[in-house]
């Protein structure tokens, strides 16, 4: 089946004259409002001849709505778990509290609903959402469940900007698969030779003669995108991960590491008839890329099953554009200017860090072990860093391994200082909240933390190549201020341990007078579970995964701790 497709693959590539792809770009549908229903879900999907694919989906088979959402407005998520697998959904490129945030600690045990609600606080942007469940991310991921988050405000309505969902603006959702002889997909493989946007093969898109704009999505594991059409026509980038640029700025290359989103602006004005291509021009991307002709450094440095593979190191169709008639209101005319942008002075920051990336087991085998952040791996229980609210840092990322690694931060966006000293492209130097690190890179960002801490629910950073992630690539931190702590912390010396744990927690009250005892969850409802007086304090079990609020009861005073419950591995 494999070989099937990468003859087909070739076809398309050598091919001459007009080719016209063969299915029609799915569009997903939209949601918007203050209540929005998400369900998590099993499907099929009949992408080739023969068995039908294995798939999840959010409110349908693969994939799931788009998101349009506003700055300022409240929003309630209902996300319905009807998978056979705990998950969990994060809010890749929002500012959340860390109990929204939807990482590891956040699961969504089979048959129940978590229920974060939120104001939006991000500017007018594309974000995303898709699983985070420790070990599971790539998984869940591959398998289909990933989602577009389009956040509109003030300063984008302003501007005369293309925004009619699915006639002159467009979500594309790119990513690489790999399937077995069944059709089925393949997790962790390093054989991604199957391209589809939105969820399609051989995509194509009816486009009208005018400005059309995309929000872009590398929804991939692993695979960087060089983005470019056929004909070196130029697009302009209007916004990077987290906000609008000051200006369009226009291009013949874009690349797109995993996790990354940008929005683009295409001119088709007067060329109803033609065809264009979105492509990936790999030929050009430098080794040490995963989507490089080798994703090592070194020609040496093998991947295993990444070669052969038709997609490394070669320019490949993603997407045909077919320019149709224009719409009754088109826009004309790429904007002189956006937003301002206002990065943060160097001079502002109090904090700097260091992470340095290194292979678990050095040497020419190194792209098929582990990789490490300052010499450790994830563990739930170890928090890797204590912020301070309000506080503004510089995080020094350096790449000390053969292959790059596209570094994500939850929690807030950042701007890109330099990279290895030496300023960012135009294209890197909006809000950002993942940056690729080449091998033997420094890069150096800053960015404030500010509106949310919390002392016991961490935020998340690491490498977006989904394998990485899931073997360990990946560190936590938490937030502390004056909300992060129970005002009564400093004056009581109850503590709890471990937090988070699977279940199981033991409460030492240091003498404080305990009458009775509850827990509740973060709706405020009481929760079946076990409190056992033990020597020295209590022990409290609770059954099922989330975040509660244990309260402690004195004649003097009350006391409340978080608990954080967390699916044993």
């Amino acid at each position: 089946m494999r070989c099937i497709r990468q003859l087909f693959f070739w076809a398309l590539v050598i091919s001459a004259g007009r080719l016209f792809s063969q299915n029609a770009l799915q569009i997903p549908p939209v949601l918007s409002g203050g209540q929005i229903q998400l369900n998590l879900q099993t499907g099929s999907v009949q992408f080739f001849n023969g068995q039908p694919t294995a798939t999840m989906g959010v409110n349908g088979n693969i994939l799931g709505p788009s998101l349009i959402l506003h700055k300022g407005d409240f929003v309630q998520m209902h996300v319905q778990n009807n998978l056979d697998d705990t998950t969990t959904i994060h809010w890749h490129g929002m500012h959340v509290s860390a109990e929204n945030d939807g990482g590891p600690h956040t699961p969504i045990a089979p048959g129940t609903t978590w229920e974060p609600g939120f104001t939006i606080l991000d500017k007018a942007a594309t974000y995303w959402y898709h699983p985070h469940l420790h070990k599971h991310t790539d998984a869940h991921v591959s398998k289909g469940i990933a989602g577009m988050i389009i956040v509109r405000d003030d300063e984008e309505g302003a501007l005369n900007l293309p925004r009619t969902y699915g006639m002159d603006e467009f979500p594309l959702v790119i990513q690489t698969k790999d399937f077995d002889a069944d059709n089925q997909i393949v997790v962790h493989s390093n054989n991604d030779d199957v391209v589809m946007v939105n969820a399609t093969l051989d995509p194509y898109l009816d486009v009208p003669a005018q400005v059309v704009r995309f929000h872009v999505l590398n929804g991939s594991s692993q695979r960087t995108f060089n983005l470019g059409l056929n004909d070196n026509q130029t697009f302009y980038q209007i916004a990077s991960d987290g906000g609008l640029l000051s200006e369009p700025l226009p291009l013949t290359r874009l690349l797109l590491a995993p996790g990354e989103r940008a929005e683009l602006l295409i001119d088709f004005t007067g060329q109803e008839g033609q065809d264009h291509y979105l492509m990936s021009y790999a030929s050009e991307l430098q080794n040490g890329i995963y989507g490089a002709s080798s994703a090592g450094m070194m020609p040496m440095m093998n991947l295993d099953g990444y070669n052969p593979n038709p997609l490394n190191g070669t320019d490949f169709n993603i997407l045909q554009f077919h320019v149709v008639a224009p719409t009754a209101n088109p826009v004309t005319a790429i904007p002189a200017s956006l937003v301002q942008v206002t990065p943060i002075p160097e001079s502002q920051a109090n904090v700097t860090r260091t992470l340095t990336f290194s292979p678990a087991s050095p040497g020419p085998n190194q792209l098929n072990g582990k990789f490490l952040i300052n010499g450790q791996s994830m563990d739930l229980d170890v928090i890797n860093y204590t912020v301070h609210l309000n506080d503004t840092e510089i995080w020094e990322l350096r790449n000390m391994s053969a292959i790059s690694h596209p570094f994500h931060i939850h929690d807030v966006q950042f701007y890109i200082l330099d990279r290895n000293g030496v300023p960012p492209p135009a294209s890197e130097q909006g809000r950002k909240d993942v940056v690729l690190v080449r091998p033997m890179e420094t890069v150096r960002f800053i960015t404030r933390f500010e509106d949310f801490a919390d002392d016991a629910v961490p935020y998340m950073y690491h490498c977006h190549l989904l394998t990485h992630e899931d073997d360990g690539m990946m560190g936590q931190f938490v937030v502390k201020g004056p909300d992060a702590v129970h005002p009564d912390a400093a004056s009581t010396p109850v503590t709890v341990f471990p937090n988070p744990s699977s279940g199981d927690f033991m409460v030492r009250t240091g003498g404080l007078d305990v009458r009775s005892s509850v827990v509740f969850d973060q709706l405020g409802r009481q929760v079946a579970c076990t409190i056992h007086p033990v020597n020295g304090g209590l022990q409290v079990t609770i059954p099922r995964p989330g975040a509660y609020y244990l309260k402690l009861f004195s004649p003097a005073q009350t006391v409340i701790r978080k608990l954080i419950v967390q699916r044993p591995f």
